[in-house]
């Protein structure tokens, strides 16, 4: 059987001896929650069969179920290699919605809440040369109020922005054998004023005697190279001589090698990787990169696919979505309410493509954008800081991320104080961990403590946005609310547009889709509509950048610039015309 995605999943940290786990499992519902009683953690096989990575609502998981799924047990036989006798063996989850306990032969091995990617050390548990029992548990409780979900539904059907759900088990798992004193993370930080990079090490044990050697590597030849002594804190900086940067039109990627040895010069460790050397910052109500003025011309993109929902059919379709967004003009996109596949950064990274990356904050009842305050959620805003964490700190290599965006249109919130204080706490959370991107703490609204002022505007004509863009100091959507956070940041219309159209000999995707404004009736006038509303955003002097909705159609929203399955909507050289449109002092 062909595996599914069977590529590397994490291109930025790779090494050569792993195992790729996709590929048939076996699982059972547990609509009664009656699995723990029933011992199903000790588990030699369920019943029905499914494809990992694939989560069982969709088709390409060959099970297709599409109501609420709250609990979902898999199974699973790994082998483990006998030659990774004396090693560390880690246990690789890309993804799974939401509470998960993993199980071996019948006994704990680790759990995790959250959509971050996690890890799970199978040492001493496994024993190489023979073969476990690998169960995971997986809880989706998606109408309790208290953990987010982005833009999954939370009613049966899929209906206005909310979508089919994702439940268990949704990117690769995979295992890999690494030395005890492996590296366990690398942390790069690209100086392009001074053309050089920093390496902050992070090891999975430390001991005397360690070396550890960065070598960076221009087309494939070394350009700098250092040894230092292998401990967590001692910095790596390698200087060029000639540096070149990662930008739009030439994203040039650096190679990096990362080595570990012994006092005896054995060699414990080898991870391969890549750097862009490039900086972004904000500077007089305008974003630069690499010290020159950047108009953002960028697209929504959810991220979600017809046959597989969260989950990529395959890599090419994570190249293909890129692709589609430049050629329609755009130079980056907003990826929106989901932790994008580190696969989609990597083509991203390679392809010269600019993005924000934001967390799936919906669902948190604290906002109450579709059901009533759960009265316990300070649980679920305890929960979110350290998923966040883990998701800056997977991605935080990728040259092409440019900004955070942790929380969505933050609007009907529980206690307006609370409210205040944790986007505060979140935003100084994210700058701790990054201090050298943009954060934009809430998009949209309701914003507290932000380096970009962004709103979502969906007035149907150009008039009416020009004058709403107009309002004096800046645009608000609660002005009594929000105007002592703004102090000149870049105002982004980070959603505009999602005008309706639905091409001649199509149907509907669904009796209740929809888009945004009254019902082009041809495509030209839907042309027309999305050119004036884009141009008055780049002619306008106070804006520095926004994001049209969508990329492509999601089921009923039919809004995109494609449709679902990827197609094209509308005349591609008169939307590359508009998309491509910025104001003269853009260099980008």
């Amino acid at each position: 059987m062909t595996i599914p995605r069977n590529e590397y999943p994490r291109p930025q940290f790779e090494r050569e001896d792993w195992r790729n786990l996709n590929g048939e499992w076996t699982f059972a519902f547990d609509f009664s929650r009656s699995g723990e009683e029933k011992q199903w953690r000790m588990s030699n096989g369920f019943d029905r069969r499914i494809t990992v990575p694939f989560c069982p609502e969709s088709r390409l998981s060959g099970v297709g179920f599409t109501d609420f799924i709250e609990v979902i047990w898999y199974h699973r036989k790994i082998e483990i290699p006998a030659e990774w006798a004396g090693r560390k063996i880690l246990l690789h989850f890309g993804g799974v919605d939401y509470q998960c306990i993993v199980y071996l032969d019948g006994k704990e091995a680790g759990r995790h809440t959250g959509l971050s990617s996690f890890t799970v050390d199978l040492t001493g548990a496994v024993e190489p040369g023979k073969t476990h029992d690998l169960v995971v548990k997986a809880e989706d409780f998606m109408r309790g109020g208290l953990q987010p979900f982005g833009k999954q539904a939370p009613f049966f059907q899929s209906a206005g922005c909310s979508y089919t759900r994702t439940t268990g088990i949704w990117q690769t798992v995979w295992m890999e054998a690494v030395s005890p004193y492996a590296l366990k993370s690398c942390r790069i930080v690209p100086d392009f004023d001074n053309g050089s990079f920093s390496f902050l090490p992070v090891f999975h044990t430390e001991r005397r005697g360690l070396r550890f050697t960065v070598n960076l590597l221009e087309d494939g030849r070394t350009a700098a190279s250092e040894t230092v002594h292998g401990a967590a804190g001692n910095v790596v900086t390698l200087k060029l001589k000639n540096p070149r940067a990662w930008e739009p039109g030439s994203p040039f990627l650096y190679g990096v090698e990362y080595i570990l040895k012994d006092a005896d010069g054995k060699e414990l460790d080898r991870v391969s990787s890549y750097a862009g050397l490039r900086k972004i910052h904000i500077e007089n109500g305008k974003c630069y990169l690499n010290n020159r003025p950047l108009f953002l011309r960028f697209v929504l993109d959810q991220g979600f696919y017809e046959d597989g929902i969260w989950s990529a059919p395959d890599d090419g379709a994570l190249r293909h979505d890129i692709e589609l967004a430049m050629k329609a003009g755009f130079n980056g996109a907003r990826l929106h309410q989901k932790i994008f596949d580190e696969r989609f950064h990597y083509w991203a990274d390679r392809l010269g493509y600019l993005t924000w990356a934001e967390y799936p904050s919906w669902g948190i009842s604290f906002w109450q954008h579709f059901t009533k305050t759960n009265p316990d959620y300070n649980l679920a805003l305890r929960n979110f800081p350290a998923d966040w964490t883990s998701l800056v700190e997977r991605d935080i290599n990728h040259p092409s991320i440019i900004t955070w965006t942790p929380l969505n249109e933050t609007r009907q919130y529980h206690d307006l104080e609370e409210h205040r204080r944790f986007v505060s706490d979140l935003y100084d959370l994210t700058r701790t961990l990054d201090p050298t991107r943009p954060v934009n703490d809430s998009s949209g609204y309701v914003h507290v403590k932000t380096d970009l002022w962004t709103v979502h505007t969906y007035h149907p004509d150009s008039a009416k946005l020009e004058e709403a863009l107009n309002t004096e100091p800046v645009y608000m959507h609660f002005a009594d609310t929000e105007s002592a956070a703004y102090h000149g940041e870049p105002c982004v219309a980070d959603e505009y547009g999602g005008v309706k159209y639905i091409p001649e000999g199509r149907r509907p995707y669904a009796e209740n889709s929809w888009g945004y404004g009254t019902d082009p009736l041809t495509a030209e006038e839907a042309e027309r509509r999305i050119a004036a509303l884009t141009e008055c955003l780049v002619r306008h002097p106070k804006v520095a950048g926004y994001c049209y909705t969508q990329l492509t159609d999601i089921e009923q929203e039919q809004n995109g610039i494609y449709n679902y399955d990827r197609t094209p909507k509308f005349d591609e050289k008169t939307i590359h015309a508009v998309f491509s449109m910025k104001p003269s002092w853009s260099e980008y």
